[in-house]
């Protein structure tokens, strides 16, 4: 499925007519006798054809006049899996628009970020989303302000601010405009609706099926960084910091949805931590078009057949995940994790859990960069790539944020001292997000593909990785499905 001006009429509905879940956040069905906009696999009798127009977004839907649907809520589809999987202007504006950047910093701030005019920016969003960087923006304050709505017991005044709106009149008229519903209206449909306990709000997080969660909860929990994450009662908890405070995610896994549970210092900071829970867990990946690009090789094909849906865990926070990555060089996990506690303990943020259990926020590249090496407790050589890359983290010259050009950042790290292709290859699967790095070095890979009669030799395996193309970084993740030790940092 092709996003953009090039959306295939065809196929989008063939889509709706079989209401094909898989295609939930990559286009929008809008109705012209009804003025309503939905997702494909929305439950009602599908349209006629000819009634039907299809967009990019939910924003392109609003700004064209048409309102959600109240059947399927199509404000609450997974994100197109389009803006992980790219490292182009559009994708990069999307991750940082997630990231809540437009309302912080405002349509010139996103441009700054992304190193273009504020006019290049929104004709590119434009011409792929049919609609700007403000009213992709606004589309996303509409969907937190919904849940805001739904969820708490907060005064709608709370609730607007929250949001990221300017004023009240502006959120009532979003509100009304989006959902033909004024946000009195909204909270009366749900019954019992309110949290009881200010600051903690429980959510569900859609993905597209399959999900496997073996992978993603399992590497989570081996590598937690006590203080800083845990696991415990089927959730994985850990801390986050947050524009404007901070904020702890407990995660869960169902059958059908992650229950989130957020408890946030500032609300202001909702859009920003679901997004990164999302990122964290790989949510709006497209696993039916990563298994069926893998399973094209026979010899890895069993491997997706037996758990289809492998994610790749990311992170919530590219720079602490580099600062690990470099910690865990040479080393067992467990002696990573114990590195990394110890930093945590030294240069971390407090923070009280009301339930118990977490104790710090990872400590800031600002923070890091006045350790002294000498209290490092690795190699020499080691402590000169620590410290390297603290100070370029803290200082801006390495930049590994949402909106990063990977292949920028890919020879920043190369260049710096210690940084062979194992660890920069690691950082751009986890923290940058790219789909298709591929760990050709790692011992567990070799030794899974060794297992599998896969070449075993990094040259010979990345020869045959290129069929695996653009998702490498699954396929990654089915061979480490294969090691009773899948989780070890091993060279740099």
């Amino acid at each position: 499925m092709q996003t953009g001006t090039h959306l295939d009429r065809e196929h989008c509905v063939r889509a709706v007519q079989s209401k094909d879940a898989r295609f939930d956040g990559w286009f929008f069905t809008a109705v012209l006798t009804t003025r309503i906009y939905c997702r494909p696999s929305c439950p009602v009798v599908p349209p006629k054809p000819e009634n039907m127009t299809f967009h990019p977004s939910a924003a392109a839907c609003q700004q064209a006049g048409f309102r959600a649907c109240k059947r399927c809520r199509p404000d609450t589809s997974p994100g197109s899996p389009e803006w992980n999987r790219r490292a182009d202007l559009v994708a990069r504006a999307m991750r940082l628009i997630a990231d809540g950047i437009v309302d912080r910093e405002g349509v010139p701030g996103l441009a700054a970020r992304l190193g273009y005019s504020t006019r290049q920016v929104e004709r590119q969003l434009l011409a792929e989303l049919g609609a700007g960087p403000l009213a992709v923006a606004r589309a996303q304050r509409a969907q937190t302000a919904r849940l805001l709505i739904e969820t708490t017991s907060l005064p709608m005044a709370q609730i607007a601010f929250a949001a990221g709106f300017s004023s009240i009149r502006a959120f009532n008229d979003t509100v009304r405009e989006v959902f033909a519903l004024s946000p009195s209206e909204l909270r009366a449909r749900v019954p019992g609706s309110g949290a009881s306990t200010p600051g903690v709000l429980t959510l569900r997080l859609p993905f597209r099926a399959p999900l496997n969660p073996s992978n993603l909860f399992g590497h989570l929990a081996a590598t937690a960084v006590p203080g800083v994450e845990e696991w415990r009662d089927g959730s994985y908890r850990r801390t986050l910091s947050l524009p404007y405070g901070h904020g702890i995610a407990a995660l869960a896994p169902r059958p059908d949805h992650i229950a989130c549970r957020l408890t946030l210092s500032d609300l202001r900071d909702l859009t920003v931590a679901i997004s990164r829970c999302r990122r964290l867990l790989d949510l709006d990946a497209d696993p039916v078009a990563v298994d069926e690009r893998l399973r094209t090789d026979p010899l890895l094909a069993p491997l997706v057949d037996r758990g289809p849906g492998r994610r790749v865990p990311r992170t919530v926070d590219e720079a602490e995940f580099a600062v690990r990555a470099v910690l865990g060089q040479q080393v067992s996990t467990a002696a990573a994790r114990t590195h990394a506690a110890r930093l945590v303990t030294a240069h971390g943020k407090p923070l009280d859990d009301p339930e118990g259990g977490l104790t710090h926020l990872f400590p800031s590249p600002e923070a890091l960069a006045g350790v002294d090496p000498e209290t490092l407790a690795m190699p020499r050589t080691r402590r000169t790539t620590f410290t390297t890359l603290v100070r370029r983290l803290a200082d801006g010259e390495l930049r590994l944020g949402v909106d990063a050009d990977w292949a920028e950042a890919r020879a920043r790290l190369l260049a710096l001292p210690g940084f062979g292709p194992w660890t920069v290859d690691v950082i751009a699967m986890r923290a940058l997000g790219d789909p298709d790095a591929f760990l050709a070095t790692d011992l567990g890979v070799r030794r899974a593909a060794k297992e599998l009669g896969l070449p075993a030799t990094p040259a010979a395996l990345t020869a045959r990785a290129e069929g695996w193309r653009p998702w490498r970084a699954y396929a990654v993740q089915y061979l480490w499905a294969t090691d009773s030790h899948p989780i070890n940092f091993l060279p740099a």
